[in-house]
């Protein structure tokens, strides 16, 4: 038993999150890392037992083109102040994960410095992918070389050079001796070198007990890369898709057939990342077209297998659009003296918390317990997990449902209210996009705290200053008021949502083609844009049989070319 199995994340992009400059100047180290100390007190209080941080590490833009990879970037302070922080975190019982950007670095890497300098001559030309002294690029560098996603500004490290790999272990052994840090998020890992990736995997198990490698994987067979002998979990995001799709288009079956498809991909000691929302993404809150259905999204997150994660910032309904030429809006600063009050006032915030107690109290059975599906509709989805039953609605009004039942008796972890059982089934109800965890009653189950009835309204983040500097206590919740026996249903329950739904607002019409319309050139999909490679996902699709919108929608929402091109590879 590893601590990553029973943790629960929060995920912090430093360079957003205390507000940084777009570009490093590389000048004398501003301590800006510092004003997240308060946040350590914040995350202990909503129930996190784990932070992934990063990028952290010295690069001249976003924090994916890395110029050194053993000092922190200077917009955010000195070695010292990620030193202290990472203390800090352990010292409040957090668990620390860095970001690995081991697949390419930026141009201004001391390697990739040597070949400009010294061209056919550098020691290092073999350090890069596919270096062509006769070609060149938009930098007139008079050569050219194999980039990350398009980006000549991303050089791919060559993995298979033994200088290479050493050079990378080496530098998980100093993150390790020089910021005790716990674990490592491996950057574009679905498409680092699988002999690479055993050897950090090697390197992980002799620097430290326990000390966890994750990986980023968008598409594909996830125990690829999640087994014994690569890395010991991946990016969910296969779950992530189903959980905002399954609820704007009301279908339950997504989400539940994610689920058994991914539960059968890895074994069931191996347990996915999963999250709703990250830098990468658009915001939960600005996907879904019913604002309420945040409620039983992150009943789902929090109880589904898997290990949940949750991005700075929507714990309290922060907005965030995915842009074509930006992610700036996913990488808000935000001051947390702002939201002293969203503890007690705001319903994303308040429910975060809520799940944080429940996933504490009840551990066994939401790590390790057994996932068993007890009733499936279009809206309603609901399944046990060990001794606890979960249930969610994502109707507009209430529902009433009858499952098989263990116990003499339950208690709604989220509601509070307490509902015996009969014949071994138990019979409630559920507000329109509701949900809620009951427990046995046992005389221990306790609810963690009410939940909010309005619906969470998306909130905007603007730039701000640093946040306090004292940790905040944790906040005492008044559990709600025990109900009797619960009734019979009504012949005809009257439809009456309880929690306001509001409405995505239109999105302009998008000017690009319809992958249908675009022209396959004969080149490698290496050199194929994005819009070119979703039409040849298209067509081969088509060869294997009718495309369903929903699949159509799938090949159109991936955006991430190195992710596309895999896809296109993966067709036979």
């Amino acid at each position: 038993m590893a601590w990553y199995d029973e943790a629960v994340f929060y995920h912090i992009y430093p360079l957003g999150l205390t507000g940084a400059p777009k570009q490093n100047d590389y000048g004398e180290p501003v301590h800006r890392l510092n004003t997240l100390l308060p946040w350590i007190g914040h995350l202990k209080k909503l129930g996190f037992t784990a932070l992934y941080i990063g990028p952290l590490f010295q690069s001249v833009g976003h924090g994916y083109e890395t110029t050194d990879y053993r000092l922190l970037d200077s917009r955010l302070g000195t070695n010292e102040d990620l030193k202290n922080f990472v203390a800090a975190c352990h010292e409040a019982g957090l668990k620390v994960i860095f970001d690995g950007v081991f697949n390419h670095t930026g141009r201004d890497f001391f390697a990739f410095k040597d070949i400009q300098k010294n061209r056919e001559g550098s020691a290092y030309r073999d350090w890069y992918c596919s270096v062509n002294f006769w070609g060149n690029t938009e930098y007139n560098d008079g050569f050219s070389y194999e980039n990350w996603g398009g980006y000549n500004l991303l050089v791919k490290l060559n993995q298979r050079n033994p200088a290479v790999r050493d050079y990378i272990c080496d530098v998980i052994r100093f993150w390790v001796s020089e910021f005790d840090v716990d674990g490592i998020r491996l950057d574009a890992a679905d498409v680092l070198d699988f002999e690479f990736m055993k050897a950090l995997r090697r390197t992980a198990d002799q620097v430290k007990p326990d000390f966890w490698l994750m990986g980023e994987v968008i598409h594909g067979d996830y125990s690829r890369w999640a087994n014994e002998n690569t890395l010991h979990s991946v990016t969910n995001y296969a779950l992530h898709k189903a959980l905002y799709s399954g609820h704007n288009d009301h279908n339950y079956f997504e989400i539940a057939h994610t689920v058994q498809r991914t539960g059968g991909l890895v074994p069931a000691h191996i347990k996915l990342y999963n999250f709703v929302d990250n830098h990468d993404v658009e915001r939960i809150i600005t996907k879904l077209m019913n604002k309420a259905h945040y409620l039983p999204v992150h009943v789902l997150l929090y109880t589904l297998p898997g290990i949940p994660s949750v991005y700075y910032g929507s714990e309290f309904g922060v907005e965030g659009r995915k842009e074509r030429w930006s992610d700036d809006s996913l990488r808000p600063c935000i001051s947390l003296d702002e939201h002293r009050g969203d503890y007690e006032h705001n319903p994303c915030t308040a429910l975060i918390a809520s799940l944080g107690r429940i996933h504490r109290q009840y551990q066994q059975d939401l790590v390790w317990g057994d996932y068993r599906q007890l009733s499936l509709t279009t809206q309603q989805y609901v399944f046990a997990r060990g001794k606890l039953i979960v249930a969610v609605n994502n109707a507009d009004g209430e529902a009433w449902l009858n499952v098989e039942a263990n116990a003499p008796a339950y208690v709604g972890l989220l509601s509070g209210r307490r509902i015996e059982s009969g014949g071994g089934r138990l019979n409630f109800n559920l507000p329109g996009s509701g949900g809620d965890i009951f427990a046995p009653d046992d005389g221990e189950a306790k609810p963690a705290a009410p939940v909010c009835e309005k619906a969470p309204e998306p909130v905007k983040a603007e730039p701000a200053a640093p946040a306090h500097e004292d940790v905040l206590e944790p906040v005492q919740v008044k559990p709600l008021a025990r109900e009797g026996k619960q009734p019979e249903p009504p012949k005809a329950p009257e439809q009456k949502p309880k929690l306001e739904v509001i409405q995505r607002p239109q999105e302009e019409p998008k000017e690009e083609p319809r992958p249908e319309d675009v022209e396959i050139p004969d080149i490698p999909y290496d050199l194929m844009t994005v819009s070119q490679l979703q039409a040849v996902i298209l067509a081969k699709m088509a060869k294997n049989g009718p495309v369903t919108e929903r699949m159509r929608q799938d090949v159109i929402e991936n955006i991430w070319h190195n992710s596309l091109v895999n896809w296109a590879n993966s067709f036979r």
